[in-house]
């Protein structure tokens, strides 16, 4: 990316991460969650959201739909501005980490670069690569936007899954595999990864 800010300066501020992380009593996160559309993911990580927050966690979930609605509103669904929107995003998400916080983020990002690019922003530990792993022929019988069909129809160009790759998570820090399993199945799965990782006190 090319830098186009001059005469910045990083200002270190009084009240740092650890700071912050001794008055949260828990560590700071993210939690990278990443699927096909009609995964879950959203679902899944809004859920895990209320079990950290019923644990007394600081939390904020940070949702792809919602994103565009605002920050990320002027993106388009190109590969250049799906790489953009990712990009934005890691850095959104570095920020709540500074603040303390285990963010959720809930993002098709289809390709493995831009989710290693985030994870090598944060610190080891910081980054908990999310894999909501539901396999395509369910996500078409879900179809809660009627986005597949309008995608199959040639009315959306450039549909992950359809017309536009998704490069699975080959090594998931967390592998949800959703057949079969409640969302609160799915969401205790994960938080108990948390715990398993130290995130969280059991």
């Amino acid at each position: 990316m090319e830098k186009k800010s001059e005469n910045v300066v990083w200002h270190n501020h009084s009240v740092n991460r650890e700071l912050r992380t001794m008055k949260k009593g828990h560590k700071p996160c993210v939690l990278w969650f990443t699927g096909l559309s009609g995964s879950g993911k959203s679902t899944i990580a809004n859920a895990v959201d209320y079990l950290l927050y019923q644990r007394g966690v600081h939390t904020y979930v940070l949702d792809g739909d919602n994103v565009r609605h605002g920050l990320n509103g002027d993106l388009g669904f190109s590969d250049i501005d799906r790489v953009e929107n990712i990009r934005r995003i890691g850095e959104v998400a570095k920020l709540f980490v500074d603040a303390g916080l285990v963010v959720s983020t809930a993002f098709i990002s289809p390709f493995k670069a831009d989710r290693s690019l985030v994870r090598n922003q944060l610190s080891d530990g910081e980054f908990f690569e999310v894999f909501i792993d539901t396999p395509l022929e369910v996500c078409e019988q879900r179809d809660p936007k009627g986005l597949y069909k309008k995608a199959r129809s040639g009315e959306i160009k450039n549909f992950t899954g359809i017309s536009s790759a998704y490069e699975a998570p080959e090594k998931a820090d967390v592998h949800v595999q959703t057949d079969g399993k409640s969302v609160e199945q799915c969401a205790e799965f994960v938080v108990n990864a948390l715990i398993d990782a130290g995130i969280v006190k059991a």
